[in-house]
């Protein structure tokens, strides 16, 4: 099953790093599929113990050294703004030969960032920059869940510095955790199609809470379709205001598009245009039964 002496899945070093509530899902799933030591860091010492009391860590770090000179596979679940630091103050720690790869949400900043710091290293390490598509609106190691990654996606970056085999081993640890498809793309192209499927939708939501003018008491009279197009304005404003400015450019390309879109049914309305509100319902509802 695996090529270059690579060990099984099982018998697997894990470290996570940050045991929020996508690094305790990570650490949930890994643990479910067999691997037998999952080692997690995070600067909170509380969250380490409950990791380790609910038994999805085999031992938790404040201090990195340690878990990272063991871990055949280093999984970062940090924010975009603090994993350049994280990287280059632990760059010697890694083991030679490790995987490690990252969660986060943009990918052309961080690997502008952190590539310079891998040419120059000497350690063997591959790092495969990765994306789950899949998250929940709860915060902390309490709301981890692994069931979140049950018949989601995952993006992972195309980059010939990859080797084939590691590439091979975490696209079959990421279908084993559930994810029902591996995608492979270019850091541009992730950036594009994250802005318009993940940011925008999220901006959307949140400017459709915010323009509550609380004239009535709103939540008497909302139905489904209203609490599911703003299930995600439950956000959380550290990460999502990284996100966001990490890659502004396409996502105002985005939000632009839609604009133009909304423009469309806001000039029917206007002019009491039947015929182009049909028309674009018609056209949503092909889309839409697509999806899925």
């Amino acid at each position: 099953m695996m090529k270059n002496n690579l060990k099984k899945i099982e018998d697997l070093t894990v470290t996570i790093v940050g045991l929020g509530v996508i690094g305790g899902g990570f650490a949930q799933s890994l643990k479910n599929i067999g691997v037998k030591t999952i080692y997690g860091i995070d600067i909170d010492e509380g969250t380490l113990r409950k990791a380790e009391e609910k038994k999805i860590i085999t031992e938790g770090f404040v201090k990195t050294k340690d878990p990272l000179k063991k871990s055949d596979l280093v999984v970062v679940t940090l924010y975009p703004n603090i994993v350049k630091s994280f990287f280059v103050n632990n760059i010697e720690n890694f083991k030679d030969g490790a995987i490690i790869t990252d969660v986060i949400g943009i990918k052309g900043k961080i690997i502008e960032e952190i590539d310079p710091f891998i040419e120059k290293s000497e350690k063997k390490i591959d790092f495969i920059f990765g994306h789950p598509m899949a998250g929940r609106e709860k915060r902390g190691i309490d709301f981890a869940d692994s069931r979140v990654f049950q018949n989601a996606n995952y993006i992972l970056i195309k980059d010939k510095k990859n080797k084939k085999e590691n590439l091979d081993l975490l696209s079959e640890i990421i279908k084993k955790m559930g994810f029902k498809s591996v995608s492979f793309l270019t850091a541009k192209e992730h950036d594009e199609i994250i802005a318009f499927t993940s940011q925008l939708t999220h901006a959307i939501a949140v400017s459709l809470v915010n323009s509550d003018n609380q004239k009535y008491d709103t939540n008497r009279f909302i139905g489904d379709s209203f609490r599911d197009l703003t299930r995600i304005a439950k956000i959380n404003e550290d990460l999502w205001s990284e996100l966001f400015l990490g890659n502004k450019e396409n996502l105002l390309k985005m939000i632009q598009q839609f604009e133009n879109e909304l423009d469309i049914i806001k000039n029917a309305l206007k002019n009491d245009d039947i015929g182009t509100l049909k028309e674009q319902f018609i056209i949503s509802t092909r889309r839409r039964e697509k999806i899925d």
